[in-house]
C-alpha cells in the first residue's frame, strides 16, 4: 500500500511489530491525546519593574514622556532677607518602544481535520512562552546595561580574566562566593541601596541558580523547604516567600553568561526600570502557497532604566 505525507498521524503496523504474525492483520500504532510540552523558563520581568506605563503604548515607535520631580532647593532663612526661589524644570525621560518581536506558523488542514491534537492551540501556547521568554532576557540585558558605573559605583566585581582568583567586594575583582557567604553579598548590596535611599519596600534580587546553590550551602540554611514552608513560587521566579537582606529572591535563566566570571546578579527596586509591552496584532490568513492557515502575532516592547542608582549588579566567581 502506498504511503502519503498524512500516514505520519497513522502509522502502519509492519510483520516487525504486528502481534498476529506476518499476515494481513493491521494493528494501528496509538497516539496520545497530551503534548509532551518542553520546559518553560520562569518570567520575572514584570515582578521586578515598574508597569504603569503599559497602558499608554499601542504601536511600535510610541514613545511615553515621563516627567521628573524638580529637586527644590533649600536655604537657611534670616529675618529681612530675600528667599531665593528654585526655577522648577520640567525634565524628562522617554520610555520608547523600540523592541519587535513576532512569530509565524502554519497549521496544515490535514492536521486541523485528521490529527487529534489542537495544533493551532499547541503551537500558539508555544509562541506565547517564546515572545514572554524573549521580553523577559531583553528587560534583563537592558537593566544589568543601565546600572549607574560612577557617583555611585554600583558595579561590584569585574567579569575580567585577572579578577577570577580575587575575593573583594570593590574595585575590579569578582566577588569569590567559594569564601565569602553570599548573604554578606546581598548585605553589601542592599548598603548601596540605602546610601541612595532608596526604599526598603519594593526591592528585589535575580540571581542564576548557581548562586542559589551556594546560597543555600550557606550556615543559615534560608532556603530550605522547613523556613520556606514550601510557599515560594516558581512559576514566576519567586524563590522565598520571605524575604533575605531585605530583597525578595528571584531565580532565573535569562541572565546572559558572564565572558569570564563564573555568574552575575542584580538588585534593586521595583521603580528602577519602567517597561511597557502590547501584542499589537494578532490574526489568521489562509496560507496562499498550501492548504493550511497561517497564524502569527506581534509583540512590541520599550525598557527604560529610569534610577540606574536604584539598581546594583555584581559579578562573583564559585571556586578559586
Amino acid at each position: 500500500m502506498a504511503n502519503n505525507v498524512s500516514d505520519q498521524y497513522f502509522k502502519q503496523s509492519t510483520p516487525a511489530n504486528n502481534n498476529f504474525g506476518t499476515g494481513t492483520n493491521f494493528m494501528p500504532a496509538i497516539y496520545s491525546k497530551k503534548v509532551l510540552n518542553f520546559f518553560r523558563k520562569a518570567s520575572v520581568a514584570e515582578a521586578i519593574t515598574n508597569t504603569d506605563y503599559a497602558g499608554e503604548i499601542s504601536a511600535y515607535g510610541d514613545s511615553v514622556k515621563i516627567i521628573k520631580e524638580p529637586t527644590i532647593t533649600i536655604y537657611q532663612y534670616e529675618r529681612g532677607a530675600d528667599v531665593t526661589e528654585t526655577k522648577l524644570t520640567d525634565t524628562e525621560v522617554s520610555l520608547v518602544v523600540d523592541t519587535a518581536n513576532a512569530f509565524k506558523f502554519v497549521v496544515d488542514d490535514i492536521e486541523t481535520q485528521m490529527s487529534h491534537v489542537n495544533f493551532k492551540e499547541v503551537a500558539a501556547s508555544s509562541a506565547a512562552y517564546s515572545l514572554r521568554d524573549a521580553f523577559d532576557a531583553g528587560v534583563i540585558a537592558k537593566m544589568f546595561a543601565g546600572v549607574s558605573t560612577a557617583t555611585p559605583d554600583h558595579t561590584l566585581g569585574a567579569d575580567t580574566t585577572a579578577s577570577l582568583a580575587a575575593n573583594v567586594y570593590d574595585g575590579a575583582s569578582a566577588v569569590g562566593l567559594h569564601v565569602t557567604d553570599p548573604l554578606d553579598l546581598l548585605a553589601k548590596m542592599a548598603r548601596l541601596l540605602d546610601e541612595e535611599n532608596v526604599p526598603e519596600e519594593g526591592r528585589w534580587v535575580v540571581a542564576p541558580p548557581s548562586f542559589y546553590e551556594k546560597l543555600s550551602e550557606s550556615g543559615s540554611k534560608l532556603l530550605s523547604v522547613d523556613f520556606n514552608a514550601g510557599q515560594g513560587s516558581i512559576r514566576n521566579g519567586l524563590v522565598t516567600s520571605g524575604k533575605l537582606r531585605g530583597f525578595s529572591m528571584y531565580k532565573s535563566n535569562n541572565i546572559a553568561d558572564p565572558a569570564n566570571a563564573d555568574g552575575k546578579i542584580l538588585a534593586g527596586h521595583i521603580s528602577s526600570t519602567a517597561t511597557a509591552q502590547t501584542i499589537t496584532s494578532t490574526e489568521v490568513i489562509r496560507d496562499p502557497d498550501s492548504f493550511g492557515d497561517i497564524c502569527r502575532g506581534l509583540h512590541v516592547y520599550g525598557v527604560k532604566v529610569l534610577r540606574p542608582e536604584a539598581l546594583v549588579a555584581a559579578f562573583y566567581n564559585l571556586a578559586a
